[in-house]
């Protein structure tokens, strides 16, 4: 009967410290001095140039913030994990980093991982701030904010810049039907071009299983007198776009947006002349001349050896974002995961930043942000304002 009775209290006890340690789990899985910031995005494989960026430049402002005396006292931490353009990766990248203890989460990089990820946070209620996942299901929750604009406001955007400037008069697109990001800014340029001085003479698409041989597009984009190509899509598809048309004799002016970035830097064996001209929207331009930008690009060009592109630079607002979300909303590092995430909720709303993408950027909110977009051309293989 001793026995009995000594093996139910063995089992209470380590019932009741499981059941504390389950407690104090969902209070703090940070420590009393630094916030926990899990970042996630491909930094190997054919999108690693967008992951990468990411990395880099979220490090470089954690570092400058821990460097000037961090946030209310604290210090920053960043894990940022790879999850190689891969929607289940993504996911597997989030759980290690609640694992470690995020309390943050800066990601995923690209829409369909960061949409993946975002019922993980909305079950747990932490917060998510993407610099660069633009598909409109990224901020479907109320815990989802992002730091670039979203395809329909990229789309809309392009189509209002082409007709404005009078950069064509016939447009042609080609854009992959298989993807939401490319999807979403072909249906929203469509949609903008309704109002302005360009016909759409031709609508191609591709899919991910038909992404090597673009002759049958291009050569209709040609054959209906196009002037310039609109490209809703990735740089590794455009640089074949780009390539093939240059051995069939076809030079129209080409546009994109976001991702197109990484087109000078990202592709093994491309001829980066063949870039040339080419005109992208995009928030940021690293030859721009205030102290801002200058200081970035010195320091990232620095410590990493190359030129910072847009995800890199939303990527650092998006840091400072929650920095300054952060010093707003009052929470420590020892507050749970979901009081954090209220705080940061309420506070990015408030919050007002002059970032690398925009001065006096404000969130909604719905997780929008409002800033106003550019453009830039590549021009000696490096891109320009224009």
């Amino acid at each position: 009967m001793k026995r009995f009775n000594k093996v139910v209290s063995v089992v209470v006890a380590s019932a009741m410290v499981m059941a504390m340690a389950g407690c104090g789990s969902d209070a703090n899985n940070g420590s009393a001095d630094t916030y926990k910031i899990g970042g996630i995005g491909p930094t190997t494989g054919g999108a690693a140039a967008y992951g990468l960026a990411v990395q880099n430049a979220a490090q470089l402002a954690v570092d400058e913030i821990n460097a000037a005396g961090g946030v209310n006292g604290y210090k920053l931490e960043l894990n940022f994990q790879d999850d190689e353009l891969d929607a289940e990766k993504s996911v597997n990248a989030y759980n290690t980093l609640k694992d470690w203890g995020a309390q943050i989460i800066l990601g995923s990089v690209t829409s369909g991982c960061c949409i993946a990820v975002t019922d993980k946070t909305k079950a747990d209620n932490m917060f998510q701030l993407t610099p660069s996942g633009s598909a409109v299901a990224c901020t479907q929750y109320e815990n989802n904010f992002r730091v670039c604009f979203s395809d329909p406001a990229q789309g809309a955007a392009s189509a209002q810049y082409i007709g404005e400037n009078g950069l064509a008069s016939k447009v042609a697109i080609i854009y992959d039907s298989s993807d939401t990001y490319s999807t979403g800014i072909y249906e929203s340029f469509v949609n903008g071009a309704a109002s302005q001085p360009f016909e759409i003479v031709t609508e191609e698409a591709f899919t991910a299983d038909s992404k090597t041989d673009f002759s049958v597009q291009l050569q209709k984009a040609q054959d209906a007198g196009a002037d310039l190509v609109f490209l809703p899509i990735y740089y590794q598809e455009a640089s074949l776009i780009l390539t093939q048309a240059n051995g069939m004799g076809y030079a129209p002016k080409f546009f994109g947006v976001d991702g197109m970035d990484g087109i000078l830097t990202g592709v093994d064996n491309f001829d980066k002349s063949l870039a040339e001209g080419v005109m992208l929207l995009t928030p940021f331009a690293a030859d721009a001349t205030d102290d801002l930008t200058v200081k970035f690009v010195t320091s990232y060009q620095e410590k990493f050896g190359e030129i910072p592109n847009q995800f890199a630079a939303d990527a650092y607002d998006g840091v400072y974002a929650l920095k300054a979300a952060l010093e707003k909303s009052g929470v420590k590092p020892s507050d749970s995961v979901s009081d954090i995430c209220e705080g940061l909720k309420a506070a990015f709303v408030e919050i007002s930043i002059d970032g690398l993408t925009g001065a006096g950027i404000v969130w909604d909110a719905a997780g929008e942000p409002n800033k106003a977009p550019k453009a830039v051309i590549i021009e000696n293989g490096a891109y320009k304002a224009m």
